[in-house]
């Protein structure tokens, strides 16, 4: 146990040691510091950013979208939306219903945010940060989803993160956004959704799910919840047979 702790207190300090390396991330509607060692990839109409070392990879990743502010975009819609428990079924039937940690409006560089925090809202066994404003006629929205084993570390680094984290919107890039929807909420595209193909049991590769047409608002979003649960469990699955494959390889040696 002193080992672990000390493994992942050395984690966090270099994780923090950001004046020398650090790199600046900006889109068109956002920026703000990344950790030593991560990049930023555009999947789709997101910005997925995680750590560029493999064996990092599966442990957080950061999620950002925008959208034309629509009716359901506003800093109290989104507090209220945070403020209930995600309510998604297993395979097996079994329900899985989230925790909310927190849901409270914060100031980051001048601009008003609602910060929340839950544990199991996007994956069982993950906590997920989210931040998200309104800024002219732009819904933003961040997502920071890391492994519960991990929460303790990456939480000093996410705070780091959100310390620069900054949005604007750009007269230049008016003509980028026309054809963005309205519909929605821009908590809808920015879940942390995982789907690795249930290849590697982890989240270094992660695709985006598509909305189908027609659809928005906080319905979309608790129907992504529910893919996202059958992805956590098969994930668990393959993690529990990678475990006992290896018991019996252990037990074959032996005899």
């Amino acid at each position: 146990m002193f080992w672990k702790k000390l493994f992942y207190s050395a984690l966090a300090i270099g994780l923090l040691s950001t004046n020398v390396s650090a790199k600046r991330f900006t889109n068109q509607y956002s920026q703000f510091e990344l950790p030593p060692g991560w990049g930023c990839a555009l999947e789709g109409t997101e910005w997925v950013c995680q750590s560029e070392n493999k064996d990092r990879k599966r442990e957080a990743i950061i999620i950002l979208a925008a959208k034309i502010r629509g009716n359901q975009d506003s800093l109290e819609q989104y507090q209220a939306y945070l403020k209930g428990t995600k309510t998604f079924t297993l395979p097996g039937g079994k329900t899985q219903v989230s925790e909310p940690v927190y849901s409270k409006k914060k100031s980051v560089n001048s601009q008003q945010w609602i910060d929340s925090l839950h544990l199991a809202s996007e994956v069982p066994g993950f906590y997920t940060r989210y931040m998200a404003t309104v800024k002219s006629d732009l819904g933003v929205a961040v997502t920071f989803s890391v492994g519960k084993d991990h929460y303790n570390s990456y939480k000093p680094v996410f705070d780091k993160i959100i310390e620069t984290l900054r949005v604007f919107r750009q007269k230049k890039d008016s003509g980028d956004w026309t054809a963005k929807t309205k519909s929605g909420s821009a908590l809808d595209n920015a879940d942390g959704l995982i789907d690795d193909g249930g290849l590697t049991g982890d989240i270094s590769a992660r695709g985006a799910q598509k909305k189908k047409s027609g659809a928005g608002g906080a319905s979309d979003y608790i129907m992504y919840l529910v893919i996202a649960g059958v992805v956590g469990f098969a994930l668990m699955k393959l993690k529990g047979g990678k475990k006992k494959k290896k018991k019996k390889k252990k037990k074959t040696k032996k005899s």
